[in-house]
């Protein structure tokens, strides 16, 4: 799972990429603070504790680094970035009923477009175990010889 490389300032129109979920009653939006442990504890129940790690890192951002997708209350799906290291995006996950239907989308785009709000130019996504996903909503360029790149030397769960 190498690393891949975007071009901040290179990104599709936002509302046009938003419009395609076919899936109407979905809200992104950045997570608030006070549904901080509702978030991670769903990241840990439906991904791993490590991804639930990274999410509770983007709690303690300002803003907060962490956007979800809801359906009348219930998540759906997160995205984070500055939570492994500054200027990376990662993770992101959907639950398995709700994939293919733009949410991923939709959360990878709102996540970049917050980081260019910030001032970053370029994003890192680390580690992406899915390269057809993310090159069917940006333009990536692979980073060569990084994997494992900064997750050498993981702990064991």
């Amino acid at each position: 799972m190498a690393d891949l490389f975007v071009k901040l300032y290179d990104l599709p129109r936002m509302e046009s990429n938003l419009k395609s979920s076919r899936h109407e009653g979905v809200h992104l939006r950045h997570a608030m603070a006070y549904e901080k442990h509702q978030v991670v504890n769903w990241v840990r129940e439906h991904f791993s504790m490590g991804w639930a790690s990274e999410c509770d890192v983007a709690f303690s951002n300002r803003p907060i680094s962490c956007h979800i997708a809801t359906e009348d209350g219930a998540i759906l799906g997160f995205a984070c970035y500055d939570s492994i290291s500054r200027g990376m995006f990662g993770p992101i996950g959907v639950i398995e009923s709700a994939r293919r239907q733009g949410i991923g989308r939709g959360l990878l785009l709102s996540s970049l477009y917050s980081m260019v709000a910030a001032g970053y130019a370029y994003a890192v996504i680390g580690g992406a175990s899915s390269l057809e996903f993310y090159q069917r909503v940006v333009n990536v360029i692979e980073i060569p010889d990084s994997s494992p790149g900064i997750y050498i030397d993981r702990l064991v769960e």
